[in-house]
């Protein structure tokens, strides 16, 4: 059972002591994806990138959201971050100030060899590290994307993978735990295929496939428990930004919010052994926290986020994507680097104003795309503003 966490020990993000607000400095690419080479220096917080539809903006917040865990805003093949017409390997590197100094973060896929092989590199100081798990000592990073528009009313596992990148920002080692419980999973459903089936592999193959997914749906629970008592903290009906009442459905997420985790695991192993049969009818298995869903309700509205009108919900996954931004800087004490690709073009003015006054008393260096610049005026004055063409970036101030 993970205990409950209270209002106080989830302070705003601006109330933790010694918060750190690391922010990127420059950013240089190589053959990454629109870009044959770039060297960007960056002076201004937030950052406002403009520019024509296809001219590179999204590319840039990819390239900063790799320095997270896993394979960025838009989850594509390394390889296809790969420039066409390049050498087929790619690079991107960031300085990252820090209160004590700058910091090079760098990682890319190298260009393949005689036998079409590639791996990842990341770097700290040119130096190598094992992952990109390495960079959250330094920086984390959360992102709002178009693509998380129907995250509401599609598949539960769009939701699953949503609330793992929540995780991830404030426990990179999740990510390491989801992959394994996928390779379990996996391992467990061969060993259902076929008429007969080894009881004692399959008694240690659900052995492990129990301890995995209980470790991940303690882990969802611990965070959407913190980002709910968070969220609550805050609660305001008048916002905008309409506040979004979090729950976890599942057999094992019930168990995991009641009980022990070793008794959990206990049970969980049950129901995988009862459920064998079924499982092998099936080709997969049907009890686990690989099946659980996120469940969000509009909170002033008291209704399902996936029933609410498509302004309602997109206002409502801006506002509990800032509160996650919120809860990483007060769990991990780094403020993280925001990235909201094409944010602000569907708001109306009210609530356009009240996005950039929230973002601004965030902590962490912001950025933000448009096609716009016209959009971004109430915050021109503050902001770093940069047009994007086809394969450059040019300062606003001097285009």
């Amino acid at each position: 059972m993970v205990d409950e966490p209270t209002a106080q020990s989830i302070a705003p993000a601006s109330a933790v002591p010694g918060l750190r607000r690391p922010a990127v400095r420059r950013l240089v690419l190589g053959d990454f994806r629109s870009y044959p080479a770039l060297d960007l220096s960056i002076e201004g917080d937030p950052i406002v990138l403009t520019g024509d539809n296809g001219a590179g903006k999204t590319n840039l917040l990819e390239a900063i959201s790799l320095l997270s865990p896993g394979r960025g805003l838009r989850r594509a093949e390394l390889a296809a971050c790969a420039r066409i017409g390049g050498s087929g390997g790619w690079a991107a590197s960031v300085e990252v100030a820090q209160d004590d100094g700058r910091v090079q973060l760098g990682t890319g896929l190298e260009a393949p060899d005689h036998a079409g092989l590639q791996a990842r590199k990341y770097r700290i100081e040119r130096a190598p590290v094992a992952s990109a798990t390495a960079f959250a000592e330094h920086v984390r990073v959360v992102w709002l994307t178009p693509a998380m528009d129907g995250l509401f009313a599609g598949p539960a596992g769009e939701r699953r993978r949503f609330l793992d990148r929540f995780v991830l920002a404030v426990d990179p080692g999740h990510g390491t735990r989801v992959n394994a419980l996928e390779r379990a999973l996996r391992n467990r459903n061969r060993l259902l295929e076929g008429s007969t089936y080894d009881a004692a592999w399959l008694d240690a193959a659900e052995r492990e496939v129990a301890e995995l997914g209980v470790a991940v749906a303690a882990a969802r629970y611990e965070c959407v428990s913190r980002l709910s008592t968070l969220i609550g903290a805050e609660r305001d009906d008048a916002s905008p930004f309409p506040w979004a009442a979090l729950s976890l459905l599942g057999e094992v997420e019930t168990l995991v919010a009641e009980l022990p985790a070793l008794e959990v695991e206990e049970r969980y192993r049950a129901m995988l052994r009862a459920g064998r049969g079924r499982d092998a009818a099936a080709g997969r298995t049907l009890t686990g926290p690989h099946v659980g869903d996120l469940v969000v309700r509009h909170g002033p509205k008291d209704a399902e986020a996936a029933k609410a009108s498509t302004g309602e919900q997109k206002a409502l996954l801006v506002g509990l994507v800032l509160a996650h931004a919120r809860l990483v800087g007060a769990m991990s004490g780094i403020a993280p680097v925001v990235l909201l690709d094409e944010i602000a073009a569907h708001f109306d003015p009210t609530r356009r104003a009240a996005l950039f006054g929230t973002l601004l008393k965030l902590g962490g260096q912001v950025w933000m795309t448009g096609a716009d610049p016209a959009v971004f005026a109430e915050i021109a004055d503050r902001a770093q503003m940069f047009e994007v063409r086809p394969g450059k970036v040019v300062s606003r101030a001097t285009a």
